[in-house]
C-alpha cells in the first residue's frame, strides 16, 4: 500500500507541476496579447485620432486582457480569506478602467502580472536545486537475479536486500553497500566533495551518486525518500516552508497595511479630487518587494548552502548560527585527515631503525592499504632502496607476509603474528610510552619480531584554517572536547588555536560544559556526529552534526547536517548567515523606501509608470537576494583544485 501511495503521490506532483506550467504559460500568453493591444493603442493614437475609436478599443481590450487576470485573483483570495496585497493593484485598475483611464488600466495590469511571473519564476528557481536532485537518481536499475541474469526494473520497486549492478557512468539507483567491484564515486552531490571516492566491498555508496571508473554490485539498503538523497530533498523543502521570526512580524502587521493604504488614498482623492494619484498610491503601495524581501534572500542562501553539502533545516536555524559567539566541537572523526602517517619507529635489540623501516615498506609496497602508503612515503623520504617482494599474500584487516630477499616478512597486527606463532614480548610495549592515539604495525621477520612502527593520524590543514577564520569573524571562544588523554588534545588544540580544550571528556561531561559555557552568556554552536554528542548537539542553542551522509542519527539529532567533515564549512555558515541578514535589511529597507518616497511623490507620477516603478522594485529585491547564490564560490572552487 505505501509503495502504491508513494506512486499515486508521484502522480499527484507531476500532474501539479503541469498545471502549474500550464497556467504560467497562458498567463504569459495573456500578457504578451495584452502589451500587443496596448502597443497598438499607442500607435493608434499616433497615425490616427488620439482619442478615436480605434485607439479606444486597442485601449480597452488590452486592459481587459490585463486587468481582469489581477482582479479576478484578487476577489478570488479575498472570498478565501487570503490576502496577498494585489486587491490595490485591483482597485486602481478598476478605478483607472472606470473613468477611461484605459492605457493607464492596461499599464498596471501589465506590470503586476510581469511581477507575479518574476515571483513565480522566483519560487520555481528555489525549487530548482531539489529538481536537479530529483533527476540525479535514475528512473530504472539493473537487479541481479539469483542465478547471476540482469533485469532492468524501475527504481521504485527496489527493496532492501536486493542487488543491483551499477556501471561506469551511471548514477546509483539507491543508498547500499558494494558486495563486488572496485570503482571511484564522485559523491559531490551529498557530501560537497568534488574528489573522488575511492569504493571497495563492504564500503557504503549513495543513491544520486555518479559512478566513474569500474563495475559495482551493490545490495540496497535504502531506497526511494529513506535514501540519503531522499532526506536531502525532504530537508531543502522543509527548510523552504519555515519562516524567521521577521517573516512572522510582517505577517502580524501587514493585515493593517490595506486598510491604512486604503484610507491615505481615499483623504488624497478627497483633497485633491485627483483621480490619478489615488490611483497611483493603490498601485505604488502594493508591497511586493516588501514580500519578497525575506523569502527571496532566504532561499538564496539555503540553496547556497545545499550546493556546499550544508542542509538547514529550519532556517530560524540559520539565523542562529550568524549570532554564534561559542563554537564546541569534538575532536574525534572531525579535525583528523583520516591519512596514516610514521610517528615512530621502535626496533628491537640489537636491530637498526632503518632496517625495520626498510623490511616493513618492501613488505607492504603491493599492498593499497593506506598504512602501506605511509610506509611507502617515509621510505622514499628516506630513501631507501627496497628490494622486490615474492610470495605476496594480504589477509584483509589483519596483515601481509611476503618474501623479501629470501627472508618472510610479515607486518601487521600483533594479533595476526600471534596467530601465526610470533612471540612479540621480545620489543617494548607501545601503551607504555606517552604517545597516544597512534596505530601499530609490527614487523617479524623469519619468525622473529623486529619492532613495532607506530603511524598516527594529522590534524586536517582545513581544520587549522577553519578555526583562524572563525576568530578573525569574531568568535570569542572554540572549545574542543575529547575523550583522549590531556597530551593528545593539548597537541591537538595547539595546532588548531583552540581558545581551550577539555580531556578524558565523557558524554555527561560535554554536556556540562556546553551548558556552562550558555551560562557565560555565550550562543553556543556544537558541533559533533549526531551519535554519542547527542545530549550536546540538544544542549546547544544550534547542533551541526559533521559527516552525516548516509547517518539517519546524525541527519535528525541536529538543526543543520553537514555532509562531510570539512569544519571550513562553519565559518561559511557563519557568513552566508550574516550576509543574508544584511540583505534583508537592504531589501526591507528599499521596499519600505520605495513605497513611502512613491506616495510622497504621487502627484508627479501617472499610475502607468506607478506600475512600471513597482515592477521594477520587485526586481530589485529579487537581483539583490540572487547575491547570495554565489555566496561560498571561492570555498567550492578550492574544493575543486584541492
Amino acid at each position: 500500500m505505501a509503495h502504491q501511495h508513494l506512486h499515486f503521490q508521484d502522480n499527484l506532483d507531476a500532474e501539479e507541476t503541469r498545471g502549474k506550467q500550464l497556467r504560467v504559460s497562458i498567463a504569459m500568453l495573456g500578457t504578451l496579447a495584452g502589451g500587443v493591444l496596448l502597443i497598438n493603442s499607442g500607435l493608434a493614437r499616433f497615425f490616427y485620432e488620439p482619442d478615436g475609436f480605434n485607439t479606444q478599443v486597442f485601449a480597452a481590450l488590452g486592459a481587459l486582457l490585463l486587468g481582469a487576470p489581477v482582479v479576478i485573483h484578487a476577489f478570488v483570495c479575498l472570498i478565501r480569506g487570503h490576502s496577498h496585497m494585489d486587491e490595490l493593484a485591483a482597485l486602481g485598475i478598476v478605478a483607472a478602467f472606470a473613468t477611461g483611464e484605459y492605457v493607464a488600466a492596461g499599464l498596471i495590469g501589465f506590470f503586476m502580472l510581469l511581477s507575479e511571473l518574476v515571483e513565480t519564476r522566483t519560487a520555481l528557481g528555489a525549487r530548482a536545486s531539489i529538481e536537479s536532485l530529483i533527476k540525479l537518481t535514475p528512473t530504472s536499475a539493473n537487479l541481479l537475479e539469483q542465478d547471476g541474469t540482469e533485469r532492468e526494473v524501475k527504481v521504485s520497486d527496489l527493496r532492501p536486500g536486493d542487488i543491483i549492478r551499477v556501471r561506469p557512468g551511471d548514477n546509483v539507483a539507491a543508498d547500499g553497500e558494494v558486495v563486488n567491484g572496485l570503482s571511484s564515486l564522485n559523491e559531490a552531490t551529498i557530501t560537497g566533495e568534488s574528489l573522488p571516492v575511492d569504493k571497495v566491498p563492504g564500503m557504503q555508496v549513495f543513491a544520486g551518486t555518479n559512478n566513474l571508473t569500474g563495475m559495482l554490485d551493490v545490495r540496497v539498503t535504502k531506497a526511494g525518500q529513506d535514501t540519503t538523497l531522499g532526506k536531502v530533498q525532504s530537508l531543502i523543502i522543509q527548510a523552504e516552508g519555515t519562516k524567521i521570526p521577521i517573516m512572522r512580524i510582517i505577517d502580524r502587521y501587514i493585515k493593517w497595511y490595506v486598510p491604512t493604504i486604503l484610507m491615505i488614498a481615499l483623504i488624497v482623492l478627497f483633497f485633491t479630487r485627483n483621480i490619478s494619484q489615488a490611483i497611483t498610491i493603490l498601485v505604488i503601495s502594493c508591497p511586493c518587494s516588501i514580500i519578497l524581501a525575506t523569502p527571496t534572500a532566504m532561499v538564496a542562501a539555503i540553496s547556497a548552502a545545499a550546493r556546499l553539502g550544508v542542509l538547514v533545516k529550519n532556517v530560524a536555524d540559520l539565523e542562529i548560527a550568524g549570532k554564534m559567539t561559542a563554537l564546541v566541537f569534538d575532536k574525534t572523526g572531525t579535525v583528523t585527515t583520516g591519512r596514516l602517517y610514521v610517528t615512530k619507529l621502535t626496533p628491537a635489540e640489537g636491530v637498526e631503525a632503518a632496517d625495520l623501516l626498510a623490511e616493513a615498506a618492501a613488505a607492504e609496497q603491493m599492498s593499497k592499504h593506506p598504512a602501506a602508503r605511509a610506509l611507502h612515503e617515509v621510505a622514499r623520504d628516506a630513501n631507501l632502496t627496497l628490494p622486490d617482494t615474492q610470495e605476496f599474500k594480504e589477509t584483509p584487516g589483519k596483515g601481509v607476509t611476503a618474501l623479501v630477499d629470501r627472508s618472510r616478512i610479515m607486518v601487521g597486527r600483533d594479533t595476526f603474528l600471534q596467530e601465526n606463532g610470533i612471540d612479540i614480548s621480545g620489543v617494548s610495549n607501545p601503551a607504555l610510552h606517552e604517545e597516544q592515539g597512534f596505530s601499530t604495525l609490527y614487523v617479524a621477520k623469519d619468525a622473529r619480531c623486529i619492532g613495532w612502527i607506530g603511524l598516527q593520524d594529522k590534524t586536517r590543514p582545513e581544520a587549522q584554517c577553519a578555526v583562524k577564520e572563525l576568530v578573525d569573524i569574531g568568535i570569542k571562544r572554540v572549545t574542543m572536547l575529547t575523550g583522549d588523554r590531556s597530551e593528545v588534545a593539548n597537541r591537538v588544540a595547539g595546532e588548531l588555536g583552540c581558545t581551550d580544550f577539555k580531556a578524558n571528556c565523557l558524554p555527561q561531561d560535554k554536556l556540562a560544559i556546553v551548558e556552562q559555557i550558555k551560562a557565560d552568556g555565550h550562543t553556543v554552536v556544537v558541533v559533533g556526529d549526531g551519535i554519542n554528542d547527542a545530549p550536546a548537539l540538544a544542549a546547544g542553542d544550534l547542533g551541526i552534526a559533521m559527516g552525516a551522509a548516509g547517518s539517519d542519527v546524525a541527519i535528525n539529532s541536529a538543526s543543520i547536517a553537514l555532509m562531510n567533515d570539512d569544519l571550513r564549512r562553519i565559518p561559511f555558515l557563519v557568513q552566508v548567515s550574516r550576509k543574508t541578514r544584511r540583505v534583508i535589511n537592504q531589501n526591507l529597507a528599499f521596499g519600505v523606501g520605495f513605497i513611502i518616497l512613491g506616495i510622497s511623490l504621487s502627484k508627479f507620477v501617472p499610475p502607468g509608470a506607478a506600475a512600471f516603478l513597482h515592477f521594477a522594485s520587485s526586481l530589485v529585491v529579487v537581483f539583490n537576494s540572487a547575491r547570495l547564490f554565489r555566496h561560498g564560490e571561492e570555498l567550492d572552487r578550492e574544493t575543486h583544485t584541492a
